[in-house]
């Protein structure tokens, strides 16, 4: 993950002092770009523990095309808890719960989880349920394996989470999460049979955000290929702002201290896409670092 290591380097070296939506501050680099073989192994960071249990099921959330929290935290997966909690205490009906309090409603009140756990037309909606001209939906995932099995040379594998009307209804605040972050990504299918996937992200935390992202796009890229039958190769992370919020700054300049560890191997079951379960997965030989505890910008 020597990768990732270089752009905390470059960002730390280099980055501009900016304020930013959240009050925190950071440091931001416009343009930069990592690619990552996946057939060196699975692209975990080893300098801090990485909460693979998470991305794995969140990846599996995207791709029931689920909005809602409940899903998440019904697996004691947290990691997007957050911003609900911050449009539930901004609402009439916050009861001053504590954040605690309010995910244990979200787990056993189905009308309050309802009604408070969903996010908007967040990366499950445009991935699976992308609204269409004539009132249906457009799974974009599904479309993307069809073109990928029947029309490799194309130049159009692409998949969009950057829908304008959507993006619009959450920057207005109806909605408790920000703008999609991962905004396109887009396959290449090689003459020898490789697949390659390029990932375009718009804003990026480098410290917590980032490695999550390598590695479920990586993993993504994985379920694509053996669906298709081809070898997973490159993950290429093109990113537009990079960042470092500025309470992350010592932890990441501790994990630069560290020395990475040999990638570990991601397994999955020889079963079909749509198939997979959180079982079918297994993460081998990973071993990292003790965990750096950043606190999320909301």
């Amino acid at each position: 993950m020597k990768q990732y290591l270089d752009l905390v380097r470059h960002v730390l070296e280099n980055g501009e002092k900016k304020e930013d939506r959240t009050g925190t501050g950071t440091l931001s680099v416009f343009g930069y770009q990592c690619r990552y073989d996946l057939r060196e192994g699975f692209p975990l960071a080893t300098t801090k523990k990485v909460y693979f249990r998470g991305i794995l099921h969140e990846l599996l959330w995207f791709l029931k095309g689920d909005t809602n929290i409940k899903y998440l935290v019904d697996r004691n997966v947290r990691i997007w808890n957050e911003w609900p909690y911050e449009a539930y205490k901004a609402s009439n009906e916050y009861k001053n719960e504590s954040l605690e309090e309010f995910v244990e409603k979200i787990k056993s009140e189905d009308g309050f989880a309802e009604k408070w756990g969903d996010l908007g037309p967040v990366y499950g909606k445009q991935w699976i349920r992308w609204p269409s001209h004539d009132g249906k939906e457009i799974n974009q995932i599904k479309n993307v394996l069809e073109q990928i099995k029947n029309n490799p040379k194309s130049r159009r594998l692409i998949v969009s989470g950057w829908n304008v009307a959507d993006i619009q209804e959450l920057i207005s605040g109806k909605k408790s999460a920000p703008p999609l972050c991962h905004t396109l990504f887009q396959f290449n299918v090689s003459l020898d049979g490789h697949l390659d996937m390029q990932l375009y992200q718009r804003s990026a935390d480098i410290a917590l955000g980032v490695p999550f992202n390598i590695a479920s796009y990586s993993m993504l890229l994985m379920m694509v290929a053996k669906e298709c039958n081809l070898i997973p190769r490159h993950f290429i992370h093109t990113f537009g702002d990079a960042h470092i919020y500025l309470n992350h700054i010592e932890g990441l300049k501790k994990q630069l201290t560290r020395i990475p560890k040999k990638l570990p191997q991601l397994q999955i079951a020889d079963k079909g896409f749509w198939d997979l379960e959180f079982e079918d997965f297994e993460l081998v030989g990973y071993e990292c670092g003790e965990p750096i505890k950043f606190v999320i910008a909301v």
